[in-house]
């Protein structure tokens, strides 16, 4: 991201790489097909967690394993190609970051896959105890002509 270095710098330095910014308005408009990609991680990821259960300490030499695993990196891929970043691994439940600036700082928009849209943000290093509800008027619809 060549429009404020430092402010890539940041988000790098928390260990989330700088694809893009997003508005509120942006995040929520790119939920639809990040629904469909978390419901695929969440998929992946439990389906993973059950083979290596049942297959033990050699899962990861089993055929099915490495093919699911080439898809589940492909699909966490996309995900990061978006921008946002996957943060449940335990796949409980789909949980995604946007990175964005809200009053001059750099902050995570912050989803879950049982929230019907992205309101609440927190600060790089709060994680998700520490969401804000997003302002208002960052969240208001678009004027239409």
């Amino acid at each position: 991201m060549d429009e404020n270095p430092a402010l890539a710098e940041v988000f790098e330095e928390a260990g989330m790489p700088l694809v893009r910014l997003f508005t509120p308005r942006e995040a929520n408009k790119t939920l639809p097909l990040v629904k469909r990609i978390v419901s695929d991680i969440v998929d992946m990821g439990r389906r993973l967690r059950q083979m290596a259960a049942t297959l033990g300490p050699n899962a990861d030499e089993d055929e099915e394993v490495k093919r699911l695993l080439v898809e589940f990196q492909d699909v966490l891929r996309e995900m990061e190609q978006l921008g946002c970043s996957y943060k449940d691994y335990n796949f409980d439940i789909g949980l995604v970051d946007f990175p964005a600036v809200i009053d001059g700082e750099a902050v995570v928009l912050c989803w879950r896959s049982d929230e019907p849209s992205v309101i609440y943000y927190h600060g790089l290093y709060a994680g998700f105890v520490g969401r804000k509800a997003i302002p208002d008027a960052l969240l208001e619809p678009e004027e239409t002509a």
